[in-house]
């Protein structure tokens, strides 16, 4: 069982950055491929980057090259670090653990997110 808590969300203007954190719980984190989501207003949750317990990572299309995902296993931190914001990436973003594709098993309860001028 793991659970897991975010926080680092806000207000950013178009073009800032923002990092958010996940922290969790559980012995087995540092196996589990770890991820997040996002879900915007009017919209179905979306998958946005994930990291294996060896560090690779997959990034959706739309933030690649502008968000950058890592964690500490030692501190069982998952980070989500969002350069060059645009509007569109306004939503709440989830913490997911265990991800498989475009689903988990683990989700936190979402921090929100907003770009805007």
């Amino acid at each position: 069982q793991v659970q897991l808590v975010e926080s680092g969300g806000g207000t950013v203007q178009p073009g800032g950055s923002l990092r958010v954190s996940c922290a969790a719980s559980g012995r087995d984190f540092k196996w589990y491929t770890m991820g997040w989501f996002r879900q915007a207003p009017g919209k179905e949750r979306e998958f946005v980057a994930s990291i294996t317990w060896s560090g690779g990572t997959t990034y959706a299309d739309p933030v690649k090259g502008r968000f950058t995902i890592s964690r500490d296993n030692a501190k069982n931190m998952v980070y989500l670090q969002m350069n060059s914001l645009k509007p569109e990436d306004t939503a709440v973003y989830y913490c997911a653990g265990r991800v498989v594709a475009t689903t988990a098993d683990y989700w936190g309860q979402g921090t929100q997110v907003t770009v805007s001028s």
